[in-house]
């Protein structure tokens, strides 16, 4: 741990000089956090992703750095929350050259969108791509199992001269639903809703998916042969994994039957299976089947993540320099409870905001807990060194941004996020430090806009929650007990804290940010 430790040793400051030269701000730590919020979200729009991945140049358009030639071959196709957009994009760039398409999307958007004043994301009302709804409260149904038969059908006529652009994006699992036959919509629904309820990992229950599902694991692909497919992915998993993102249709992903059944049974499934499912299962060989024969289509698929968190986090840490403060990305990928997630948050601003060498045991903590998280100790060590160099040579106020998707354990019935919840934990964990623009301040959001079933995004807290809290009569621990976030953070100042951004029309996960002030040092 010693070593470890050691990380943190401050460089001679002539080594530093030049580094960092703050920018100075007039707007107060809150205004600048929600700017900073908001540049993230910004980034990851849908237009502005396909705009920035899609270079059409006269009568080819570059992807990534593979060239596509165009003649009036192109087809789309694309289900998710956010492919409204990303579709209205494409078919503005491409022109005439769009043949056809079929997106499917969550139902009510067109009209939120128009409700919201988003025409730009909608399609024209001549569009040659044809708009499905269904998947209500993001769960599969019959209008979204339509749909995928739609999208099935265009890919299935596709020959080696046509070029097919898949749009996904999060939400897209739900809206892609085709069971292979006789598999019904519902049976399929109930084996992964009962796996789930079991305990089983999200691998497991997205390898069961893929089992008996006709495009999820590649199977798009596998009927859009011989055509060449490009999909555009904006990423809504941690670590941007292409088999896991809408389960993979243009991932090639052979999955046995063995393998499945064996997952069911360690659950004590495989006896209770409707007849159906297991007619699917007792097949020889990987689940692919119809009307085209064996292939290899990883020469014909390209994947391309074009919006993540690491990318929103890129260019929030670009806004946050231009605010003033010194931008440090510690992690993508948080994950776990978010009372561990609020724990290290608050030992991070601890250690950062001492007047005096922060006690060992402060740092030590922060690498026990860190990785149970998703933070890698690497990212964890690097991180602390940034901050105890400017703690210790007096830098100007540093932004400490991270994402993911931390988890709630519900125990109540109350209204909330595990935005707004995590913002309430570490707001208790930050008690006793100085209030903003002398302390810290921290935010966390969800990039949709959404947390939870709320108006609001998230929230944004600082050491002085609990006082604040107690000034009003409010009950933390039945509020936390209650899973009522969203009740403590209205009543709260009069709902000050909430971060309510409206419709974002995107979904990168969270957006979690710890603003550390500058740390006055006393030179003896």
């Amino acid at each position: 741990m010693a070593r470890v430790l050691s990380l943190f040793r401050p460089q001679p400051i002539q080594a530093l000089m030049g580094r960092w030269k703050p920018a100075f701000c007039k707007m107060s730590m809150d205004s600048r956090a929600r700017e900073v919020f908001a540049a993230a979200v910004e980034t990851v729009q849908p237009d502005t992703v396909v705009r920035q991945s899609v270079e059409r140049q006269e009568d080819s358009v570059l992807i990534d750095g593979h060239r596509f030639v165009l003649k009036h071959n192109l087809h789309v196709v694309g289900f998710g929350k956010a492919v409204l957009g990303m579709a209205a994009e494409v078919e503005r760039i491409m022109g005439d050259h769009l043949v056809r398409g079929v997106i499917s999307v969550p139902r009510g958007i067109q009209q939120t969108l128009q409700q919201h004043g988003k025409d730009h994301l909608l399609l024209k009302e001549n569009s040659r791509i044809k708009v499905l709804e269904g998947a209500k409260h993001n769960l599969p149904d019959e209008d979204a199992q339509r749909a995928a038969e739609g999208i099935k059908q265009l890919a299935s006529e596709l020959t080696e001269k046509d070029l097919l652009l898949v749009l996904i994006s999060g939400g897209g699992s739900a809206l892609l639903p085709a069971p292979i036959p006789p598999i019904s919509l519902q049976e399929k629904f109930d084996v992964t809703r009962r796996l789930a309820a079991a305990g089983a990992t999200i691998q497991e229950l997205n390898k069961v998916r893929r089992s008996l599902s006709l495009l999820k694991g590649g199977g798009l692909a596998h009927y859009a042969h011989p055509a060449q497919v490009v999909a555009l992915i904006l990423s809504d998993v941690i670590g941007d994994p292409l088999d896991l993102i809408a389960s993979g249709p243009t991932v090639r992903s052979e999955v046995w039957p063995e393998e499945i059944l064996s997952i069911l049974e360690h659950y004590k499934l495989r006896d209770s299976l409707p007849k159906s499912v297991k007619d699917v299962l007792a097949r020889q060989g990987p689940q692919w089947k119809e009307s085209k024969d064996e292939y290899d289509a990883s020469g014909d698929v390209l994947n391309v993540v074009i919006g993540s968190n690491t990318v929103a986090l890129k260019h929030a840490g670009r806004r946050a320099r231009e605010l003033g403060f010194r931008p440090v990305v510690l992690s993508p990928g948080v994950c776990g409870d978010v009372r561990s997630v609020s724990k290290v948050y608050g030992l991070l601003a601890r250690f950062a905001c001492s007047r005096e060498e922060p006690p060992p045991e402060i740092a030590a903590e922060v690498l026990r807990l860190g990785p149970s998280i998703g933070m890698e100790t690497w990212d964890l060590c690097r991180t602390m060194h940034v901050l105890d160099e400017g703690r210790k040579e007096g830098w100007g106020a540093t932004c400490l941004l991270a994402g993911g998707e931390p988890t709630v354990e519900l125990t109540g019935k109350g209204r909330g996020g595990r935005n707004q919840e995590l913002a309430l934990r570490v707001g208790l964990e930050l008690k006793g430090l100085e209030l903003p623009p002398k302390g810290p301040l921290f935010l966390s959001g969800g990039t949709d806009g959404q947390d939870g079933p709320t108006e609001a995004a998230g929230a944004i807290t600082d050491g002085g929650l609990y006082d604040e809290a107690q000034a009003q009569g409010l009950d933390i621990d039945n509020i936390l007990s209650n899973n009522d976030s969203f009740t403590f953070f209205s009543h709260l100042l009069a709902g000050q804290r909430l971060l309510v951004p409206g419709l974002t029309c995107t979904n990168v996960m969270d957006v979690h940010m710890l603003i550390i002030p500058s740390i006055p040092i006393t030179i003896s």
